[in-house]
């Protein structure tokens, strides 16, 4: 469900420069509208007018994601052209080369997490990375922050995981929730929500949207053992924020894997990256060459040997399920690495 924006033009919906420059001279006719749901079948955009169901020339939907930009003929709204995204979060599944579409034109991903048994620090850093492959700035969010003692603890270490990283604690139930997240929620800035089922993201998309009763999105218990919560959101969706920008909601995602994330990785661990070049050997793997900088500094203290393993072991990953094209010119292959 997207409500109806509170803001006139396209400004408030998150149209900028960088899209308007996409628009050739003969397509000055065409309506631009931002994707607000993506169906099997169909997909449904907003305008400044409010919600626009758009006529494809065919029932394909899985190249469009939720935030994308299209131009439209104003009369059938029938789809003619999907704009250049400026960013996109995409995901690879287990099963499959192709990448899933997420989201796309993001400015701030909220990753969010909760003050109890699903706060993990490995699920968080690969988050972060897709974040910074999608070039979106993060900001982690704890939810439950009412229901412990001290939620400082889980800031301290939320935010060691990257440099310059913003982590706001928050009762997503909570008024405050709103006022606290509002330096990424301005007029015409998107920002998209990911974390795993049960951590409050639907609470925290009604307490930012204000939708009515009837229109909030379904929130469910969680298991005290382990955290973990019911899927309660089940498909990507755009709301506009009242008084602000605009949120993407998206289902809990059980497994995120890392492929094809390389820069994103050296960001989340630039502590490492940049101690790289002084290694004695160009080639250095930072696990026993003489004269490695990270390993010294391991030993130093100046750096986590734990946080040193996580970096290893995701640059692993990487490389084994990235694909890699090869066959002969314009027959090309994609399959994975075997090592």
């Amino acid at each position: 469900m997207t409500n109806t924006p509170l803001h006139s033009g396209l400004e408030s919906l998150g149209w900028s420069s960088f899209f308007a420059d996409q628009v050739k001279p003969s397509e000055a006719d065409l309506a631009p509208r931002r994707v607000a749901s993506v169906h099997r079948g169909r997909i449904e955009a907003i305008d400044a007018t409010g919600p626009i169901k758009l006529e494809l020339p065919d029932a394909n939907t899985a190249d469009f994601a939720v935030g994308d930009w299209i131009l439209a003929d104003p009369l059938s709204d029938m789809f003619v052209k999907r704009l250049e995204r400026k960013t996109v979060f995409q995901r690879r599944p287990e099963v499959g080369r192709s990448r899933q579409l997420v989201a796309a034109n993001i400015d701030t991903l909220l990753i969010v997490t909760s003050c109890n048994a699903d706060f993990n620090i490995e699920r968080l850093e690969r988050y972060l990375i897709m974040a910074n492959e999608a070039g979106s700035k993060p900001v982690i969010v704890l939810t439950k922050a009412d229901t412990v003692d001290d939620a400082g603890q889980f800031q301290v270490e939320a935010q060691s995981l990257q440099r310059d990283l913003p982590v706001i604690a928050v009762n997503a139930r909570s008024a405050d929730a709103r006022a606290l997240l509002s330096p990424w929620c301005g007029v015409g800035q998107t920002i998209a929500l990911v974390g795993s089922s049960g951590v409050g993201k639907s609470t925290l998309v009604n307490s930012l949207t204000g939708l009515e009763s009837h229109l909030q999105q379904k929130t469910g218990t969680i298991r005290e053992y382990d955290a973990q919560g019911r899927h309660t959101t089940t498909a990507r969706s755009l709301h506009v924020i009242p008084g602000g920008g605009l949120m993407i909601d998206t289902p809990g995602i059980r497994t995120l894997f890392v492929s094809d994330v390389t820069d994103g990785i050296e960001t989340l661990f630039s502590d490492i990256t940049e101690l790289a070049p002084l290694c004695r050997f160009r080639d250095c793997t930072h696990a026993h060459e003489p004269g490695c900088a990270v390993q010294a500094a391991v030993k130093s203290g100046t750096l986590a040997a734990d946080r040193v393993e996580r970096w290893r072991s995701l640059v692993s990953e990487n490389r084994d399920r990235t694909p890699v094209v090869s066959g002969p010119r314009g027959n090309k292959i994609a399959h994975k690495k075997k090592y």
